[in-house]
């Protein structure tokens, strides 16, 4: 039976704070759940609340729908949660692209992000100390268990940059259009913070200013982060 301490404490790691002081996440769903235990990422408890889902994990302690739902970050739980350890970071040297966050704040857009490093085989996301947490619900649901095959580091962006020896591309409005470049095998991309862009702070290590053409009306201000990471790496991955 579960107790109203693991309840208490599964409920806790909603907030950054708890998850890093334990270090462990939370997951929702059969099937991110098993992306993670298929990826080795250590699991600390796996929660079911259909008795026929016993057998699928190991780690399994059944709960009721009502327990499940306490701890569930979500509006209508979907009979499984699994409790993880957090995937420590090893960082190396950069044989291939590397994706780099500046202060991205929304956590879909990074759940999203981080699922199209995986898409487009890009094992090294760099975030800026002040970007959405990884380990935040909302973006743990978006990565659909990517989080397991991108290594995620959080660093001072500047200094990660100033020791860089790879080819530095920022997106911004007014850069060189992306089909127009023709890029290397290897490089930092840096996408910036939904409303603000790349700060000044972290521009000043680009040396090549990137952008998508729009064909559409004026009207549309800007691309979606997430959005626009998606069209740059596929370009990128076509040399």
């Amino acid at each position: 039976m579960v107790t109203k301490n693991q309840i208490k404490l599964v409920v806790s790691l909603k907030q950054k704070k708890y998850r890093s002081q334990h270090g462990l996440f939370v997951v929702e769903g059969e099937k991110v759940v098993n992306e993670l235990l298929l990826a080795g990422v250590k699991p600390f408890q796996v929660f079911v609340d259909d008795p026929g889902s016993m057998g699928k994990f190991k780690e399994a302690l059944l709960v009721s729908k009502k327990e499940l739902k306490q701890m569930s970050s979500l509006t209508h739980p979907n009979g499984v949660l699994g409790v993880f350890y957090m995937i420590e970071p090893h960082s190396g040297a950069a044989n291939d692209w590397v994706v780099a966050l500046d202060a991205v704040r929304d956590p879909g857009n990074l759940g999203t992000i981080i699922r199209l490093c995986d898409w487009f085989g890009i094992k090294q996301l760099i975030c800026s100390t002040d970007t959405v947490d990884c380990y935040n619900p909302k973006v743990l649901q978006a990565t659909m268990g990517s989080i397991a095959r991108v290594q995620i580091s959080y660093v001072d962006l500047k200094e990660f940059l100033n020791k860089a020896s790879l080819s530095v591309y920022g997106a911004y409005m007014d850069g060189e259009s992306v089909h127009s470049k023709d890029f290397p095998d290897k490089g930092i991309l840096i996408m910036g913070n939904e409303a603000n862009g790349i700060s000044k702070e972290v521009g000043a290590f680009i040396t090549e200013k990137i952008s998508i053409p729009q064909y559409g009306g004026s009207t549309t201000e800007s691309l979606n982060v997430a959005t626009a990471t998606a069209i740059l790496l596929n370009e990128i991955r076509r040399g």
